[in-house]
């Protein structure tokens, strides 16, 4: 069955269609014009952004994105070449926010890779664009060739006349694959897609379909499960080592819970971190952002590092240092100035990149400096261009955790010439390896590809084996019974008589459905016996492609430096030996000569090139089977030496002092050769005694008038362009030695002889000392006695010398080519005596009642003379006579002694001296006291052990001396107090030597710890038993309640807003109180603050503000008790002024004056106001009115013909606020004529009974403060007012303050207190009756009765 493709149809143009190319501005796009002329505002569709070819991932999804314009809109159609879009597969949106078309493929599969089209068309024209959609296929699936030739296989004519039918199912074989170490799938977790095939080469994986899938499959459950700790996880940066030996990861990550715990593995086992960047493992947090470092890196830190969240794996990074070495290290480097200096290096292994160091500082590749790599990778080079003395310094290379370092040193060009002018740059460089770096680099390299090729050979033998068994497997041979069936149409025949067969051999088919069906095996035979048969398959049922790799070079040609002369080879290696090669030089082909010689070495190729010549230099290639390798050979000439004038010019050259000395020698090389000479380092420059000659073959060295200094290591140094040499001899300048040296070391100095030694001289003159002549000289005597000649050895042992006298010597030197000046001794004195020093201080090992033990040690000093013996004194405690205890003549041999003549109960001292041959020395130091008495035995308890006084660091014990019983316990002469806590089961002494007092101050405890304390006496007879408190104590004072202790409290501050108020309250209490702080009986705000000691506290309120007025108290609470106080802190600032003020007349002769309240009445409950006046007579301001609390106040005794003006301040704790003014008052003074009109006479009745015009107000007022309560009250005759607290009359109370002026009654309360808070009463009465007027006065903080 064959598939027709159908013919593509163009779409038919319309009546008066016309079809225009028109050409879009984004390529790839073909735009079709409808009309010849398009009518004004309309467009063509045209892309602005065609869908681009997808090469995407099976099971992904696949969007083609598409942005059109033109007028009008055009509408918009996708369709695939082969195939149909349907809503089940695809998608098509258009976003209206971007204006994209989008065709999206959700789950592509591999049936859906085709050509995509998309058309956009409107009336006037179309436009279409293709892209290609390519899906790449995830898993193990079998090749087209395989299904087709199955096909082939099952596809079988079906014209048999008979057919037998034998199946067997065969169950289908599981593919297996390795098991791989769970360490792979992390890293590729946490790995960009361009490192997957360096970590699948690493792990030995080669399916990358298969490891693709399974990625995925770990993927989505890794995200589900990072899904329920973390928001968000991106910028995964890998660990990398950095040059200061850290190494750093991080990642961006957004914990849903910032409580979240985060744990640090190395290899699975969590290893510890810190916020410490000075700790071995680190974490730094900013945001967001982790930062995780390893410190001091070393190779136990290689390993793979996970990051978890609450036990879910975020990250993971794989740290692998290089097993890299310095083979050859950087030397160092001296250049002059404006010279490049080169530093060289050679690695174990290959590396593209180190880390250079100039200074501490990493260098880049720049105008400074150059930094390059072999080829091989080994060699790394830096290059510091155009030295300056700035330039000098230490230089280091690092290479993973190892590192060499050399210094480059810069030497000025100290020209006078040249001073004051640009310096010229110089061609030349210094420092480099030179051939020794590059035959050292290429010994390695060839060690490393045998490495790797063993390696390889490794690998391919194991894969073939591996191949040859699966082979084995798959040619299995499996032998099955066949049952016989026969065909419906011939079944009878074959009953009746047995069929003939047609063949002689079988026929098979095999038939294999894999993955869909279980294997059938379908043999057909014509054989009428029907015997079993077997079928054996000797390959797969498709062959395998393969693809002949040819011949290629496993080994390139290298770079080769050839010495001008000398022979040289190239040489490169091929896969195979059955291929011949082509040389080339310079593009030519060459042919084998005399010079030249091509060898054929089994896989290696070789070019030699015998007696390199300068025309030998060029690039060189070796094609092989259309494959080809270069090199460059470069032909050197370097300065050379003939053998033989090196042989003698090594020679050392001996001249006598002021003779002339001459080197010469002849050398060959490439001009301009640079030509300098050495003494012991030192350059030689002409001068008066230093000639120096150079040409292009040779130079020489005269130095004329040589003296001593002058010899030593004569070098020379030829250098040019190729390379440098150098070449080394001595010069020895003979003369006489210098003087011996002193100061002479005295072996001997007795009686009978003096001998001592010397050093020999400094300098011999180049000559072996022969002989040593003395001279000696008697002090007291001028003359000199010539001893002569002793030989070469520097000591002499004068046996000729009387005792005591003293002697000098003349000693000098004397050789081959003269005799030195004399070096004069020290007077050496005959016969010295030597007195021993003092020993040790004589020990007392024990005490009798007829007998002291001493023991002591032997002076550390001598006398040059062995010690015979010493003398042993005694003195009584209050003598000042020492009497010697041994016979005079009988010195104690030994370093003890028994002292036996001693009489019971005194108190005796020792001494010793030392006595050797010259004597007895000094006397040591006296011994402790000892009284000759029997031992004593130890003592008893101490009694009334008690603490006197405690801390909470030092503790003071008192107690009593123990009881005596004589032959039990006898006195004390110390005590030692100990110490235990009481988490400690071991004693410790507090004091190191017994005390004598009976009471001790431990100190050093720790605070509230408790300690077991116990006394032990002691005498010489040991120490007694201890007595032990009997309850431990605690490190802390005596129980003392909480008390202040300030001698004056202060309960109230008034503090400006802004300012910080400070409050500190001193007090003693024990144990350490717990110290609390409210605000109004509620606990304190956030930013105040409190800061506490064991004595005191001190509350602070930074930039108070208004709302942190009130009550603040204090509660120090212990063990014993508690105690408060209060201190009342007012926030307030200057008082903003009251509002207009008004005037009114209620009576005649007064004014009324009101005002609206000052805009801080309501937030200071202590604002009140002052008001004073101003009359145009009296020209002052008189205050009429103070501690107002009200907004109206009344002034009497006001005049007509007067002008009078008020003013208005509030007043609080800070101070006086700007005045308000009134409008000026005045009351017009009536001018009439005086006329007298006596009406009718008649009674006049002005009595009126009392009444309040203005009443009392509530009054809030705190504890100590001042309040003023006023009212005013009219009547005639003029009232009786009597003021009322709780009904009890308050006019014999000296607290209150009373004034009724006019009708206007004042009380004013001096000091508000508790017992002021009640009601207040003011009654008013006259003969025409009664009234009464009641108000309250709350004090704050006091609660008022429940009734009056």
């Amino acid at each position: 069955m064959f598939k027709m493709r159908k013919a593509k149809n163009d779409e038919p143009t319309a009546p008066g269609q016309v079809k225009i190319k028109k050409k879009s501005i984004v390529p790839g796009v073909m735009i079709t014009q409808y009309v010849e002329v398009l009518p004004e505002g309309t467009t063509t569709p045209d892309f602005t952004r065609k869908p681009i070819a997808l090469t995407i991932q099976e099971g992904k999804l696949a969007i083609f994105r598409a942005i059109i314009t033109g007028t009008p809109t055009p509408t918009v159609t996708w369709v695939r070449n082969n195939g149909e879009i349907n809503e089940e597969k695809y998608k098509m949106v258009y976003d209206t926010s971007s204006g994209e078309h989008q065709l999206q493929i959700p789950d592509v599969s591999v049936d859906q890779t085709d050509t995509y089209k998309c058309f956009a068309r409107n009336e006037f024209g179309k436009a279409v664009v293709t892209a290609a959609l390519n899906v790449i296929e995830v898993g193990f699936k079998k090749s087209k060739a395989m299904q087709q030739s199955r096909t082939a296989i099952r596809e079988t004519p079906e014209d048999f006349k008979k057919v037998l039918k034998n199946t067997v199912e065969i169950e289908p074989r599981e593919e297996t694959k390795p098991e791989i170490d769970e360490k792979f799938w992390e890293l590729l977790l946490s790995a960009d897609k361009k490192d997957y095939e360096t970590i699948c080469a690493q792990y030995g994986v080669t399916d990358f379909r298969w490891m693709l899938k399974k990625l995925n499959e770990k993927k989505t459950e890794r995200e589900q499960e990072q899904q329920r700790v973390v928001e968000r996880l991106c910028n995964l940066k890998p660990i990398e080592t950095r040059a200061d030996g850290t190494a750093e990861f991080e990642l961006e990550m957004a914990l849903k819970d910032p409580s979240s715990k985060v744990f640090l593995f190395k290899d699975g086992v969590m290893i510890p971190f810190d916020i410490d960047t000075n700790e071995k493992h680190a974490l730094k947090q900013v945001g967001k952002k982790f930062v995780f470092s390893i410190n001091g890196l070393n190779p136990e830190d290689a390993g793979l590092y996970q990051v978890e969240v609450d036990g879910v794996k975020i990250f993971s990074t794989d740290l692998k240092l290089p097993t890299v070495d310095f083979l050859v290290k950087i030397q160092d480097v001296k250049a002059q100035e404006r010279e490049d200096a080169m530093f060289e290096c050679v690695l174990s292994h290959p590396m593209k990149k180190i880390t250079w160091m100039g200074k501490n500082i990493p260098l880049q590749q720049g105008d400074k400096y150059d930094i390059a790599v072999s080829e091989d990778m080994l060699i790394h080079t830096l290059v510091v261009k155009d030295c300056l003395p700035l330039d000098k310094g230490i230089y280091a290379a690092v290479a993973g955790l190892k590192s060499c370092s050399a210094w480059l040193i810069v030497e000025a060009d100290n020209d006078p010439n040249s001073h004051g002018k640009k310096k010229i740059r110089k061609t030349t460089r210094a420092g480099g390896g030179g051939a020794d770096i590059l035959k050292v680099a290429q010994e390695q390299n060839a060690k490393i590809q045998k490495e790797r090729e063993e390696l390889v050979a490794k690998a391919e033998a194991a894969a073939k084996v591996a191949k040859e068994e699966e082979e084995e497997k798959e040619e299995e041979v499996e032998e099955y019974d066949v049952e016989e069936e026969e065909v419906e149409d011939l079944q009878e025949e074959q009953v009746s008589e047995p069929a003939e067969p047609t063949s002689s051999e079988a026929k098979q088919v095999l038939e294999v459905k894999e993955e869909e069906a279980p294997t059938q095996v379908m043999v057909t035979e014509e054989d009428p016996d029907q015997e079993k048969t077997k079928r054996v398959r000797t390959g797969p049922l498709v062959p395998d492609s393969v693809i002949e790799q040819g011949v290629f070079f496993t080994s390139g040609l290298s770079d080769v430096t050839a010495i001008i002369g000398t022979n040289t080879e190239l040489v490169c290696k091929l896969s195979s030996e059955d291929c011949d090669t082509v040389w080339y030089k310079d593009g030519k082909e060459i042919t084998a000569t005399e010079d030249i010689c091509i060898v054929k070495d089994g896989t290696y190729q070789k070019l030699i090139i015998r007696k390199c010549k300068e025309d030998d230099a060029g690039k060189y290639r070796c094609e092989a089977d259309g494959r080809k390798t270069e090199a460059v050979l470069i032909v050197a000439d370097p300065p050379r030496i003939d053998p033989d004038e090196l042989a003698e010019f090594i020679k050392p050259v001996i001249i006598k002092t002021g003779k002339d000395a001459g080197f010469k020698l002849s050398f060959v090389g490439r001009e301009p050769m640079k030509i300098q000479w050495y003494n012991e380092g030192e350059e030689l420059l002409e001068d008066n005694h230093i000639r120096i000659e150079k040409s292009s073959t040779h130079s020489r060295l005269l130095l004329t008038k040589c003296q001593r200094k002058s010899s030593g290591e004569i070098k020379i140094k030829i250098k040019n362009e190729c390379g440098t040499t150098e070449a080394i001899t001595h010069l020895i300048v003979l003369d006489k030695p210098t003087p011996p040296l002193g100061p002479v070391d005295i072996i001997e100095s007795s009686a009978n002889c003096i001998d001592f030694k010397w050093r020999p001289p400094k300098d011999n003159g180049g000559s072996p000392i022969t002989n040593y002549t003395l001279e000696r000289q008697q002090i007291g005597r001028n003359s000199w006695k010539k001893i002569g000649k002793i030989g070469p050895e520097p000591k002499f042992r004068d046996t000729d010398v009387d005792h005591g006298r003293k002697y000098c010597y003349h000693i000098r030197a004397e050789t081959d080519q003269g005799i030195s000046e004399m070096m004069e001794t020290d007077d050496i004195q005959a016969g010295t005596k030597a007195y021993p020093g003092p020993p040790s201080a004589p020990k007392i090992v024990s005490a009798f009642k007829d007998c002291i033990n001493l023991a002591w040690s032997a002076p550390t000093n001598t006398g040059g003379a062995n010690i015979l013996g010493y003398n042993v004194e005694k003195r009584k405690n209050g003598s000042n006579l020492w009497g010697l205890v041994n016979p005079a003549n009988e010195p104690v041999r030994e370093k003890k002694y028994a002292v036996k003549d001693v009489v019971e109960g005194i108190e005796y001292e020792f001494r010793v001296s030392a006595i050797n041959i010259s004597g007895a020395g000094e006397p040591s130091v006296p011994s402790e006291f000892a009284i000759a008495r029997d031992p004593k035995k130890p003592p008893g308890k101490v009694n009334d052990l008690k603490v006197t006084d405690s801390t909470y660091t030092t503790l003071s014990l008192g107690w009593n001396k123990p009881m005596e019983e004589e032959g039990v316990q006898d006195e004390a002469k110390g005590y030692f107090v100990e110490l235990r806590p009481a988490e400690n089961p071991e004693w410790g002494r507090c004091n190191s030597s017994p005390i004598s007092m009976t009471g001790y101050n431990i100190i050093g405890l720790k605070s509230m710890a408790m300690y077991w304390v116990r006394v032990i006496a002691t005498n010489e007879g040991g120490d007694g038993e201890p007595q032990e408190l009997d309850n431990y104590i605690i490190a802390m004072p005596p129980p003392v309640r909480p008390q202040f202790t300030d001698k004056k409290i202060n309960n109230f501050m008034v503090i400006r807003a802004g300012n910080s108020a400070r409050v500190n309250f001193n007090f003693k209490a024990s144990p350490v109180p717990t110290i609390t702080w409210l605000k109004d009986g509620l606990p304190i705000a956030k930013h105040v603050t409190v800061s506490n000691t064991d004595t005191s506290s001190q509350l602070i309120i930074p930039s108070s503000e208004r709302h942190d007025t009130g009550i603040y108290t204090i509660i120090v609470k212990n063990l014993v008790g508690q105690e408060t106080s209060s201190v009342e802190i007012r926030i307030t600032d200057d008082p903003k002024p009251p509002g207009p003020v008004e005037l009114d007349q209620n009576v005649s002769g007064t004014v009324t004056v009101s005002w609206t309240p000052s805009p801080d009445e309501k937030k200071d409950d202590r604002l009140h106001y002052m008001v004073t006046k101003h009359d145009s007579v009296k020209r002052t301001w008189q205050t009429m009115a103070d501690h107002l609390f009200n907004n109206k106040f009344t002034v009497t005794n006001i005049m007509p013909g007067r002008q009078y003006q008020f003013r208005v301040y509030a007043k609080n704790d800070m101070g006086v606020s700007k005045s308000s003014e009134s409008p000026t008052w005045e009351v017009k003074k009536k001018k009439e004529t005086f006329s007298v009109n006596l009406p009718a006479s008649k009674d006049c009745n002005f009595d009126t009974p009392p009444s309040f015009s203005v009443p009392l107000k509530l009054h809030n007022s705190p504890e100590s403060y001042e309040c003023y309560m006023t009212c005013a009250v009219t009547g005639n005759p003029r009232p009786r007012v009597t003021w009322y607290r709780n009904n009890i009359s308050l006019s014999t109370n000296t607290n209150y303050y009373i004034i009724n002026t006019c009708g206007v009654c004042s009380m004013k309360i001096l000091k508000v207190g508790p017992k002021d808070s009640g009601e207040y009463t003011v009654v008013a009465e006259n003969p025409l009756g009664r009234v009464e007027c009641s108000t309250k006065l709350i004090v704050k903080g006091i609660k008022l009765p429940h009734s009056f």
